[in-house]
């Protein structure tokens, strides 16, 4: 492996990681194994601390493949719970408002989903990364400012109903990018006429990269200390 050269690195992110957390981490694992002081790397579409999954890493002149990475079609598997609204949309913030469910049947979710196929619009999350005066949608949410958020085009190829309950479902989601599966457990909790909020997310692909190809940062840094066609500086 030559990672000033440039490598593709395929990581499972972990549950509340940022995804700085992870490649600062890999940065500095390389960084000592190669005995640089500086290496180019950055990652290809940010998933919450929340989230886990596929994180697509590259290093060296790799990363100038980034924006390619970007672009790809995405899988998500969503566990949202029903009848519950946060503030964040997730478990980042606490239960601000309760809804009936006990008119949400399978047949319900099933339709309901099926509006969501397509080009649509969405608004991204007020705790968001999403510019607004040059400052992001979350540092004035967490501040308890108000901003407005435009609407988004987005595009969802495929949503199916994996698991059901009146009180929580799981689903599958191969969208474009820039969606918010955040926002869209909103958009699906009122269009159930009740209330949603996400409570798991795993990212399972990025156009090729599949989760089973991933490895975790134990694992590549076993990679580091044992492959002897790691090619360092001097070489």
């Amino acid at each position: 492996m030559d990672f000033i050269a440039g490598e593709v690195l395929l990581f499972n992110k972990p549950l509340h990681w940022s995804s700085f957390d992870l490649v600062n981490k890999a940065r500095i694992n390389i960084r000592h194994r190669l005995g640089v002081k500086k290496i180019k790397i950055g990652h290809a579409g940010t998933l919450d601390p929340l989230a886990t999954g596929v994180l697509i890493v590259c290093t060296g002149k790799k990363t100038k493949e980034i924006d390619n990475f970007q672009y790809q079609t995405k899988e998500y598997v969503a566990e949202l719970a029903l009848g519950a609204t946060t503030p964040s949309f997730d478990l980042e913030t606490e239960v601000d408002a309760t809804y009936p469910t006990e008119h949400i049947t399978r047949e319900l979710v099933e339709e309901t989903l099926k509006k969501f196929l397509g080009e649509i619009q969405q608004v991204p999350p007020a705790f968001s990364a999403v510019k607004i005066n040059g400052k992001r949608a979350y540092e004035y949410a967490r501040k308890g400012e108000e901003v407005e958020i435009k609407p988004k085009t987005l595009v969802i190829d495929e949503i199916e109903l994996m698991e059901y309950s009146q009180t929580a479902i799981k689903i599958r989601v191969v969208c474009s990018k820039g969606t918010y599966i955040r926002g869209l457990a909103r958009d699906i909790g009122e269009a159930l006429k009740s209330g949603a909020h996400l409570t798991s997310l795993c990212r399972t692909r990025i156009g090729d990269a599949k989760l089973e190809d991933c490895i975790s940062l134990e694992q590549f840094q076993f990679l580091l200390d044992n492959d002897p066609t790691i090619k360092t500086v001097e070489e």
